[in-house]
């Protein structure tokens, strides 16, 4: 597999901290928020859709 460039490495740490950043806001916020997890939608957060939720097995 091909290392990626240094501009594309610098491209998706930035990508992260904003991901990262979001995701910390709306749980200060007391939100919910929607992630991609095992090739489906899965809500994270106290107040999240009973239907969104993960099943914890």
């Amino acid at each position: 597999m091909k290392t990626p460039s240094e501009d594309t490495q610098k491209i998706l740490k930035t990508l992260q901290k904003a991901v990262d950043e979001a995701l910390d806001k709306k749980k200060r916020l007391g939100q919910y928020a929607v992630i991609w997890r095992n090739n489906r939608p899965v809500a994270i957060g106290e107040n999240a859709p009973a239907s969104l939720v993960e099943d914890k097995q």
